[in-house]
């Protein structure tokens, strides 16, 4: 299971708590956002995703920007020590050149797969990559044939669905409603998962146990709204969420979260105020040796999340060896890295509580499709409760428009 406590005292009142989920089960029943059903809803791809043949591929390679790749790469780096199909998933997610050759140069373009990934289906990142990968093949066109190598995950009738219908290519549609950062749990992250030889119903299944523990009738939803709420009444005082993860496989799973929350919250709301937090994630033990430094002699204007493993499914141990001139670093011993790595995250969670720090926990059993699932969607659900508190619209984004209007221009458009 996942379990969650909190360092801090809740303010929230029992009439705030049950207004809260009355408003997100309000915006859930009105498909204010899609994400909120994919747990019920979205077995079927999760099936035809396992059902597609990959077994003439080795590396699958996802070409999408934000949320067409940040949630499905966060899930990989966090499930692939028990992949055992073979198959790599890689991920083309910038229009950094040296990168995309570094990463098409790894692979044998014959045994490769590609998943074409965009929302609105003309991003300008991923359609210029497909052109480019296309180039590769030596195409100047779409025909048939690249129905081998290309897959294609977009809105239905959107431009790249045309485009891909043009040339029969493999075609999964993204769930209504449902903006890029809250869309793992569909196929953008399903398929790719899936064709890698992930457990996506097992996914699907953690997602789903969250979900009931929020709507259910016994679920007890109290501890998430009041973190939501402490976070968004004291925005102002504490305005940076640090999300320290102690495990190297939660890496990624931070980078989600940054897009997940700054782009869902940081808006201006109903009074034209900015509001907001800023995200921040960082991994444990690493940046105990440069960002804890911040966090405890810097200003407290920061609330920690400690992301624990409790089983990394390893028994490595530290063997009993004296080094000269190193023993009084023999305490560690005979103790396992799982051992070493969770009581640096106790300690270290603990001096910050010390140091006067906005501190809370979440415990995961073990990194499997299950909890990765369930953990998603505890974000989520969180991150729609943040919005709501702080008054603003949580699935929008209008403050990255502008930006692609003024590059347009650059190129004559």
């Amino acid at each position: 299971m996942i379990t969650t406590s909190l360092s801090f005292e809740p303010t929230i009142t029992p009439d705030e708590i049950t207004k809260a989920r009355e408003a997100i089960l309000k915006e859930k029943e009105h498909v204010t956002s899609g994400y909120y059903t994919l747990p019920l809803t979205q077995t079927e791809i999760a099936e035809k995703a396992l059902a597609f043949d990959a077994s003439g591929y080795r590396d699958i390679v996802v070409c999408g920007i934000g949320g067409s790749s940040l949630g499905a790469k966060a899930l990989d780096a966090l499930l692939r020590h028990d992949l055992k199909t073979g198959r790599n998933l890689h991920f083309i997610e910038n229009s950094d050149p040296m990168e995309m050759e570094r990463i098409v140069g790894l692979l044998d373009l014959d045994k490769a797969l590609f998943i074409i990934i965009s929302k609105s289906g003309s991003t300008i990142e991923t359609t210029s990559t497909f052109k480019y990968l296309l180039g590769r093949y030596g195409k100047t066109a779409l025909d048939s044939s690249c129905s081998k190598h290309f897959l294609v995950i977009t809105d239905e009738n959107s431009p790249l669905d045309k485009a891909a219908a043009s040339a029969d290519l493999p075609r999964f549609y993204l769930a209504p409603n449902t903006g890029g950062r809250f869309s793992v749990l569909s196929a953008v992250g399903l398929v790719p998962l899936g064709l890698a030889g992930h457990d996506v119903n097992a996914l699907l299944e953690g997602a789903k146990a969250m979900h009931d523990a929020f709507f259910g009738k016994s679920g007890d939803p109290h501890r998430m709204i009041a973190k939501a709420h402490h976070y968004a009444k004291n925005s102002k005082a504490q305005p940076i969420n640090v999300l320290f993860g102690y495990a190297s496989a939660l890496e990624q799973l931070s980078k989600w979260y940054v897009q997940l929350w700054g782009e869902s919250i940081g808006k201006l709301n109903a009074n034209k105020e900015r509001v907001g937090m800023t995200p921040i994630g960082i991994t444990g033990s690493v940046d105990q040796h440069s960002f804890l430094q911040l966090i405890m002699e810097g200003p407290l204007d920061k609330t920690i999340t400690f992301l624990k493993l409790k089983d990394f499914q390893s028994g490595a141990a530290v063997p009993d060896i004296t080094l000269p001139f190193l023993e009084k670093t023999d305490y560690i011993n005979g103790h396992t890295f799982q051992d070493l790595i969770n009581s640096q995250c106790d300690a270290t969670k603990e001096a910050v509580e010390h140091a006067g720090a906005t501190v809370d926990l979440i415990e995961i059993d073990r990194a499997d499709a299950w909890h990765a699932g369930y953990l998603i969607y505890y974000y989520e659900l969180l991150t729609s409760l943040a919005g709501y508190f702080l008054g603003v619209n949580t699935y929008d984004q209008p403050g990255v428009e502008l930006g692609k209007q003024i590059l347009a221009k650059k190129f004559g458009q």
